[in-house]
């Protein structure tokens, strides 16, 4: 299974590791901790080195209750970071962003995909993807930042995750966009409960089953807090263990904070499933 990005096609027959790098004060693990751009820049040459497959930049918190930012301030945070590592890597650099106009800017400056968290469905955003030859990660999310983790309900959460992310991709076929440059996110944590997101990690292979490449992030969150007691920077085993286990289940590329750790924990999956 193929994902074409700009002007990269990555293989994901192997499990891809993609490398977060927040240019937000308010991220939820490491917020302010790579806010100035050279900083993040360095940040994320250091996690290429690692192994990273993709590097994921992000100017908008969208963590529960995240204040949202102007789009002047996140394309101030974001812009000048894909420039340089756009340059500066041989690896396909992410944005994690909704705005459209963050998006334009952001494929305009070297960005090979646009990771959604609203799967574009704000207006205008579907059709800032269609327009160039950036891959797309849609990712489900009930709710908005502000209010998803008030009282998430769904009557069946893996057949209504399942169904929203078909429809999403049909939208963007449809829309312009190749079915090969589109990856599915189900979004741990994003409108999810405990026990939403652990009914989605068991039965993680219903989203495979749509045929797009899955992507999963739970590194570091609050679920995996909830389960293990530990703060948000104590819980490196617990995301290790959510990493390993999705790929198990068929996710093919995990977003995650500890890269060098996550390498070295998948080329144990890599070397059992080439036997």
């Amino acid at each position: 299974m193929l994902f074409r990005c700009g002007t990269y096609t990555l293989d994901c027959s192997r499990p891809l590791v993609m490398g977060i790098v927040n240019t937000t004060p308010d991220s939820f693990s490491d917020g302010g901790q790579f806010a100035h751009a050279e900083i993040a820049v360095q940040h994320g040459l250091e996690l290429a080195e690692q192994g990273a497959d993709i590097l994921d930049v992000g100017g908008e918190s969208t963590r529960p209750d995240a204040v949202p930012v102007s789009l002047e301030e996140e394309l101030r945070r974001v812009i000048p970071v894909v420039e340089a590592l756009a340059t500066k890597t041989q690896i396909p650099v992410s944005v994690d962003t909704y705005k459209p106009e963050v998006m334009q800017a952001a494929i305009a400056a070297g960005a090979s995909m646009i990771n959604d968290v609203f799967a574009l469905t704000q207006p205008g955003a579907l059709e800032a993807v269609a327009a160039g030859n950036a891959g797309v990660c849609l990712m489900h999310c009930q709710g908005a930042p502000q209010t998803m983790q008030l009282d998430p309900h769904y009557d069946d959460v893996v057949r209504e995750v399942r169904e929203f992310l078909r429809m999403r991709v049909q939208a963007c076929e449809a829309g312009g966009i190749a079915r090969d440059r589109i990856l599915i996110d189900p979004g741990f944590g994003f409108g999810k409960n405990r026990a939403h997101n652990l009914a989605l990690l068991h039965d993680l292979g219903a989203l495979t089953e749509l045929g797009q490449p899955v992507l999963v992030g739970l590194s570091r969150k609050s679920v995996l807090g909830r389960l293990t007691g530990n703060g948000v920077n104590e819980r490196l085993h617990a995301s290790l263990a959510a990493a390993v286990i999705s790929v198990m289940k068929g996710a093919r590329i995990v977003r995650v904070h500890d890269v060098q750790a996550t390498v070295d924990a998948l080329k144990i999956i890599t070397a059992v499933e080439d036997l």
